[in-house]
């Protein structure tokens, strides 16, 4: 198709609903982890980081009327602790398969404690005991040490549950802004973006 025959194909939708179609696209055709995405975290002078998580839950009326993207951490790491100091935060979807994007930019809550305990309480055992090992982000000698301190909490909890640590939770990102973007031919890509505007939402598109 000559580019000049290409049509508007991003739909002006609530961006929450065009959200889950890109999403579910990705599940099907996506080789690996179509849920990770990456987060962008920043000190409260502005020095800023990024780095791969795993969404774990989201949607229009998450935890509030204004919804969310909800991903896990534990709070000692860098980008737990930058999360607590400056509670703003983007994410960026892309699935090289798709050939699409999504950006979303917003605010951060911490989710209630039984919400973290429930997801905490679906994970594989040893994925809870490393948690529950693990002093993420800080220096470690050696990664036998690790190993030790893994082989001792396994020790304490033979038996029975193992514990959510206070320290590891969930973050919900309440957006303010979602950029939908689509690969074109000739890179006349096009982009969608969605702002909060009271309780709806306005888009425009915007120049590749």
């Amino acid at each position: 198709m000559d580019a000049s025959q290409q049509r508007e194909e991003i739909a002006q939708d609530n961006p929450f609903t065009l959200f889950d179609q890109w999403f579910a696209l990705a599940a099907e055709r996506e080789p690996a982890d179509p849920e990770a995405v990456a987060l962008a975290t920043s000190t409260p002078d502005g020095f800023p980081s990024a780095r791969m998580v795993l969404l774990k839950n989201h949607g229009p009326d998450l935890l509030g009327p204004d919804g969310g993207f909800v991903f896990y951490t534990n709070t000692h790491s860098r980008k737990g602790g930058e999360l607590l100091a400056n509670p703003r935060a983007a994410l960026l979807f892309h699935w090289k398969s798709l050939r699409r994007q999504i950006r979303i930019e917003g605010t951060i809550t911490q989710v209630p404690d039984a919400m973290a305990d429930a997801y905490f309480a679906s994970r594989s055992r040893d994925s809870q005991l490393g948690a529950l090992a693990s002093d993420q982000s800080a220096p470690l000698p050696s990664y036998a040490t690790f190993l030790a301190d893994i082989a001792k909490v396994t020790a304490r909890h033979l038996i029975g549950p193992v514990p959510r640590p206070k320290h590891w939770t969930g973050f919900c990102l309440v957006p303010t802004a979602i950029e939908f973007w689509m690969d074109r031919a000739f890179r006349l890509h096009e982009r969608r973006r969605f702002t909060r505007e009271g309780s709806g939402w306005t888009s425009t598109l915007l120049y590749p």
